[in-house]
């Protein structure tokens, strides 16, 4: 199967961390949504990243539809979702607030990258602002009382994309999110940034590298 997307949307980089601790082996196109437009619509007529394109040729998108499917079709022993009630509500908490952070941190990317200054509304941007660091207070106190693994053997979906959005975020909007005030998620980071599943992924525009 074929990963479609650059690494420097944490979308992409999720999914392709995520495919290597699942023990998934994939091929990784880096097409841009907005440079190689036209070539990516070939693939996607939809034009978003992630896309998976399966074996069979059938096209994914949406990380979290993706890994829906990786799950499905990894070894049992590799699934990282939890099948308990009470942990799978603690996971899906988790993530949900680190796909919420991530997808505010996007937008005020998007914001002052895309969107002509003239045209920037400031009271919608500090609404989301306000939305992805209330996001990420939660996770900051809830890997204060009850630190996530960071090892390759057994990092929880949740924890991958917690990890992959502070990345991001400190990469793209350095100057909207202290890392000072985030010290757990700061660590958490650190450590995962560490693993070879992360180190083969890198953000950028590079390639995975298999």
């Amino acid at each position: 199967m074929k990963l479609i997307g650059m690494l420097d949307s944490p979308y992409v980089r999720r999914v392709a961390v995520a495919l290597q601790m699942l023990g998934l082996r994939f091929e990784h196109q880096s097409l841009s949504v907005f440079s190689t437009y036209e070539q990516f619509r070939q693939v996607n007529p939809a034009v978003k990243a992630p896309t998976l394109l399966a074996d069979d040729g059938t096209v994914l998108m949406d990380s979290t539809l993706i890994l829906q499917y990786a799950e499905c079709i990894a070894m049992p022993a590799a699934r990282r979702t939890p099948t308990m009630p009470a942990e799978l509500l603690r996971s899906q908490h988790q993530l949900g607030l680190a796909l919420a952070a991530c997808d505010k941190s996007v937008q005020i990317v998007y914001e002052y990258n895309v969107r002509p200054a003239e045209k920037l509304h400031q009271p919608w941007l500090t609404r989301v602002t306000a939305q992805m660091h209330a996001a990420l207070a939660v996770l900051e106190a809830e890997l204060e009382q009850n630190p996530l693994d960071a090892s390759s053997a057994a990092m929880p979906p949740a924890g991958v994309m917690i990890a992959v959005t502070w990345h991001f975020i400190q990469r793209m909007l350095p100057d909207v999110v202290d890392a000072a005030g985030y010290p757990a998620l700061a660590e958490y980071s650190r450590q995962a940034e560490a693993l070879p599943e992360f180190q083969a992924a890198p953000h950028g525009d590079g390639t995975y590298a298999a």
